[in-house]
């Protein structure tokens, strides 16, 4: 009895010796933290307490003119797979990793089910401690990746991510939902790591920001990333939590100048000269005459393998001219009355001015009037034009182009943006001869964005518009917005009496006699403008200093052109300036007009065709009902009757029913618009090739032709 009384008091004695042990290391521990090391605990309570953490804002998005959005952010996800915390079920893991990997495979084809379950047992080779904590499984993924990922096996078996190791890691992605469209000018952003925000250290997790660094992303940065905000820790009763001191503003959405629809017909009219010249890049640029407002914008550069993607923004970016220069020379003469319209001019075929080399005519006749130096683009009538005129002052020439907001920066939004260069001249270093030159497009370089500007001031009526690339700037929650208004370089770069005469002169390059563009005539949209050939100069390269380094070569390289034209429509009621530089095409494409001017055209025609010139291709604007219908193409008899009971028109011979789909063979489009050919050659399997503009009135292979899935379908638009 005594016996196991003595135990029982024993076992008593330890655990309360036990228990008294364990009291006195917390009173110790509490002591120790609270007097003894108070300074060095409440040190650092204060690092966690005064870390700030950055909250970033929303940045904005850019929006067509139509509100389609261009540019986005959207949040993506790395999902990742720890296999620190899928350890403790090894055996179950690998049990299920076979059908683990069929369900891989089943969904994300960048492997197949063999190279998964490589990839997925791989780190069960290492020891657990060895292993990675973020192998990852898919990049930039749906949060929707994420939930079907979780309904795989083994995934399945365990709910908690403690035991599954499944995570998704997210982050703020740009996305630019239309692709390459505009790419450019729009502008790209990219994560830059930020060390203090007013002079508070950030915590290294949120360090890194989505900021532009190119195009309109760059140039109005500030207001698409809006304000910034901070919070930090705070001690509550119940423990620590983050507080924020300033929220975060997100940044306003800008709403664009682009137009879907006429960026989609800029870029494919000039991807497919580009194909067909193979030139090394090509820019066109889209202008509305009154607004100044880029409606499109394209820059195309060849890669390595010969496709033609979004590169440098060359619309910005400055190069010698050529023969598109001279209207704008045209202006100063007209503007200082030294330019008589009827005066003739000897011309020939070479003129040396100032002891230079001898300047080179290559069409022009004998003698010429200053109303025909831009019609015939003589370069030995602008140097007699312009040069004597400016030989006592050499460089009143540029002054005169300063004067006229020439040479001011236009502020469209794009970052990038460079005026145009006119050197300095100096009598004692051939300045004369430079002058020469640069009165028809050489010793000068001038962005196509400048060029457009100009003749766009020329079509309307002499007001120098500012192009803008944006509109409107709104607020994420649509609170405010406030709209960009149309502003003006100068109210006038020219009267609207020689603003017309220019006009003549643009005109007579496609419809006069000795006109260097005769090829771009037609009779549904009148298109007007100037060519412009250029050789392509040896770069000069320079130290940090800008002094060029010695030993280069200089002059211009053998056979090497970039070809432009700047071209205005329709004439009678001007609308558009668009401006086309080609660089380096195959030698065969030397024209400037069957290059460059026949993008113009085309962009003309299919904006024509789309009823983006107020009239549209299928009507006509007859007003006798009796007397020049419009023809219906193509229509089932229900929709005839239909559009026949609205316009009065009456059935013409070109008309015909649709014929019905044939699996296997051409679907017959002949007679239908270029939507509806293209819609029934793609649902019967095939590809279409499209030339021209109007309605189908060739198709190869014909009607009926037997041909398999994915065979291309030729087909010849035409509006007469």
């Amino acid at each position: 009895m005594k016996s196991k009384r003595g135990q029982i008091i024993f076992r008593y004695g330890l655990v309360s010796l036990i228990i008294t042990a364990l009291a006195c290391a917390i009173v110790w521990h509490a002591v120790s933290t609270t007097v003894v090391h108070a300074d060095q605990w409440n040190q650092k309570a204060d690092s966690v307490l005064n870390t700030v953490f950055f909250v970033q804002p929303k940045r904005g998005d850019i929006l067509a003119a139509d509100g389609t959005v261009l540019a986005t952010n959207l949040t993506l996800y790395n999902i990742c797979l720890d296999y620190r915390a899928c350890a403790r079920h090894d055996s179950l893991f690998a049990v299920t990793i076979d059908e683990l990997s069929d369900s891989m495979a089943k969904y994300y084809h960048q492997r197949n089910k063999e190279e998964w379950r490589d990839y997925l047992a791989k780190p069960l080779a290492k020891k657990a401690s060895q292993r990675k904590r973020y192998h990852v499984l898919l990049k930039n993924s749906t949060y929707a990746d994420y939930l079907r990922l979780l309904n795989f096996p083994f995934f399945r078996e365990y709910k908690k991510r403690y035991d599954h190791g499944l995570y998704a890691n997210p982050q703020e992605m740009r996305m630019m939902p239309y692709g390459s469209m505009a790419k450019r000018s729009i502008g790209r952003c990219n994560y830059r790591r930020v060390a203090k925000f007013d002079g508070a250290t950030m915590s290294k997790d949120s360090a890194d920001v989505l900021r532009g660094y190119s195009g309109l992303e760059y140039a109005l940065d500030s207001l698409l990333y809006g304000q910034a905000g901070t919070a930090k820790y705070i001690a509550l009763t119940r423990g620590v939590r983050s507080w924020v001191d300033q929220p975060a503003v997100d940044g306003f959405n800008l709403r664009t100048t682009i137009d879907i629809n006429m960026q989609d017909i800029v870029e494919n009219e000039l991807v497919e000269m580009l194909q067909k010249t193979k030139a090394e890049w090509g820019t066109c640029l889209l202008m509305e005459v009154q607004t100044g407002d880029i409606k499109a914008i394209s820059n195309l550069d060849r890669d390595k393998d010969g496709n033609y993607i979004e590169a440098m923004n060359y619309a910005l970016q400055a190069f010698e001219p050529g023969s598109v220069m001279k209207p704008i020379s045209m202006i100063v003469a007209l503007e200082d009355n030294f330019a008589p319209l009827d005066r003739a001019f000897p011309i020939g075929s070479s003129y040396a001015y100032a002891g230079g080399s001898p300047i080179r005519d290559t069409h022009s006749p004998a003698y010429l009037p200053v109303s025909r130096f831009i019609e015939y683009s003589s370069n030995i009538g602008m140097t007699k034009l312009i040069a004597p005129h400016y030989e006592n002052n050499l460089n009143g020439f540029r002054e005169r182009l300063r004067e006229l907001g020439f040479f001011d920066t236009l502020r469209t939004g794009m970052a990038g943006e460079r005026p145009p260069y006119f050197p300095t001249l100096d009598p004692k270093a051939g300045g004369k001869v430079s002058l020469s030159r640069m009165s028809y497009g050489y010793s000068t370089m001038i962005p196509p964005l400048y060029t457009c500007a100009v003749y766009n001031a020329i079509a309307n009526k002499g007001k120098f518009v500012r192009p803008r690339m944006v509109q409107e700037i709104i607020a994420r929650d649509g609170s405010s917005s406030r709209t960009v208004p149309v502003s003006y370089v100068r109210d006038s770069i020219c009267s609207q009496k020689n603003a017309n005469i220019l006009m003549d002169m643009l005109y007579s390059v496609v419809y006069g006699e000795g006109g260097t563009a005769k090829s771009l005539r037609n009779n549904i949209v009148h298109v007007v403008g100037k060519t412009g050939t250029c050789r392509i100069a040896y770069e000069a390269k320079r130290d940090s200093t800008g002094k060029k380094l010695p030993g280069q070569k200089i002059g211009y390289k053998e056979g090497q052109y970039r070809l432009a034209f700047c071209g205005v429509f329709p004439y009678e009621n001007p609308k558009y300036t668009c401006m086309v530089l080609i660089s380096n095409p195959s030698p065969e494409f030397r024209g400037a007009a069957t290059t460059s001017g026949f993008v113009v055209k085309n962009v003309a025609l299919k904006m024509f065709a789309h009823g983006m010139l107020d009239r549209h291709s299928d009507f006509s604007e007859g007003t006798n009902p009796g007397s020049n219908l419009p023809t219906i193409y193509a229509c089932d008899q229900q929709t005839f009757d239909g559009v026949r009971a609205i316009a009065g028109v009456e059935r013409s011979k070109h008309m015909k029913e649709p014929a019905k789909l044939q699996e296997g063979k051409v679907p017959d489009v002949l007679g239908l618009g270029m939507r509806e050919a293209l819609a029934k050659i793609e649902d019967a399997g095939y590809a279409i090739v499209a030339h021209g503009s109007g309605y189908a009135a060739k198709q190869t292979p014909p009607a009926g032709a037997p041909a398999r899935a994915g065979d291309k379908i030729t087909v010849t638009f035409s509006t007469r």
